[in-house]
């Protein structure tokens, strides 16, 4: 009753920001994202593994609400595989990349977490049971169960059962296209993203409008990401980014994700597509910016983010699907 599964993180292209439903995580538009490797999450989980529920996360055992999300996602596959009496769990998980810094790391962490215990539990494989499933623990995590390019539909239904994500194209669409990500903070978020949105919702005038461009940004990309028009794509996504984190900037009390460094890497691409050279950036709710670009030029952004003072930089291609895996974590 032991399973072990690699997720990715996914960097919405159109940004997911802001509940309709706060306790079934509903949003209030669809959002479009690319899956990101070589980033990844492992996560274990083992059913009967003990008298109790154990949550590790990256090493330190998880309390308050880390635990309750965790608990709530095994809770639900427990209740699903009912005639199963799979008792008490153990989830240990790891990942590769800095948490809260806006890189998605609890979107691959939930994402492993749907599909390893779900397998553990014996259920079988399906990426929408997983979405929905894994959508209770991280929003955005539902983008992460499948690979390439997937599209979390905000749907209609009151109980979120619409409300899942389709992969749209797969990560062998697209090979060429990059993201770099320009790690300019490691340091964890003052405000996580859950409570940056929730204040945004509540409180900015320029929601309403956000919820309304957002939704048609997405038919738009979609189209970008069919004809592969990187440039097209590049400006949807730095007007995406710069609209979701005004949202944020005009709520009260404001809100702002950006450090100093950001803005000088955001600005110097600018001056870079001057010279020819196809980069655009996208930002979640941290400090790291995501450079958009092609295989022909990723060693041209990395060059920019570590003169702008970056302290890593990751090269990105589309990633695959949450994979289950030999090796356990315990």
């Amino acid at each position: 009753m032991k399973a072990t599964v690699r997720a990715h993180p996914n960097l919405a292209l159109v940004k997911y920001w802001g509940k309709r439903d706060d306790a079934l995580i509903l949003p209030h538009q669809s959002s479009l994202s690319m899956t990101l490797s070589p980033l990844s999450v492992r996560t274990t989980v083992a059913f009967g593994a003990g008298s109790a529920d154990e949550v590790e996360l990256n090493g330190y055992v998880a309390k308050g609400s880390e635990r309750d999300r965790v608990l709530r996602v095994l809770d639900a596959v427990r209740a699903e595989a009912k005639d199963a009496k799979l008792g008490p769990a153990k989830m240990v998980s790891r990942g590769d990349f800095p948490a809260s810094a806006g890189l998605a790391s609890s979107a691959a962490g939930f994402a492993a977490l749907a599909v390893a215990a779900r397998a553990a539990a014996g259920l079988p494989a399906d990426p929408r049971a997983a979405s929905l499933l894994s959508r209770l623990g991280s929003g955005s995590a539902c983008r992460s169960v499948q690979g390439g390019f997937c599209e979390w539909m905000r749907g209609e239904r009151p109980d979120g059962m619409d409300s899942y994500a389709v992969q749209r194209f797969d990560e062998k669409h697209w090979p060429e296209l990059r993201m770099v990500v320009a790690i300019v903070s490691r340091d964890e978020k003052e405000v996580k993203s859950r409570d940056g949105m929730k204040n945004a919702v509540e409180t900015s005038p320029y929601y309403p409008a956000w919820v309304k461009d957002a939704e048609a940004e997405v038919v738009r990309a979609r189209e970008f990401l069919a004809k592969k028009d990187l440039q097209a794509l590049g400006e949807m996504c730095e007007r995406n980014a710069w609209r979701m984190h005004a949202t944020s900037l005009a709520a009260d009390p404001p809100l702002c994700y950006l450090m100093p460094k950001t803005l000088e890497l955001i600005h110097s691409l600018r001056e870079q597509r001057k010279k020819g050279v196809p980069v655009w950036f996208t930002l979640d709710a941290g400090p790291n910016p995501c450079i958009l670009t092609d295989a022909a030029h990723e060693l041209a952004a990395e060059a920019a983010a570590m003169a702008c003072g970056a302290t890593e930089v990751v090269r990105c291609v589309p990633g695959g699907d949450a994979q289950l895996l030999g090796e356990h974590l315990f």
